[in-house]
């Protein structure tokens, strides 16, 4: 069974937020998925990710690949 409860994290514990009783008997162990809100976000999402490939690819070489690529005829002729 999976169950979706509100939880605070306290004092090294975790404290149910909403009645647990009646989902999990006392003793049981369970698995646990932490998802935190997102922070709201204070900038534009394109402009963070500006640089982040930077140093990981040649992009001059990746241009001249991609231009060469361009001139690779695999459409057969036609003919009137």
């Amino acid at each position: 069974m999976v169950r979706t409860i509100r939880a605070k994290f306290s004092r090294g514990v975790f404290e149910p937020l909403e009645p647990a009783a009646g989902m999990v008997p006392e003793g049981q162990e369970v698995l646990i998925t932490i998802s935190t809100e997102a922070a709201a976000s204070t900038g534009d999402p394109i402009r963070a990710t500006a640089g982040g490939w930077k140093d990981l690819i040649d992009a001059d070489a990746l241009k001249r690949n991609i231009c060469a690529d361009r001139l690779v005829r695999t459409r057969r002729r036609v003919r009137l």
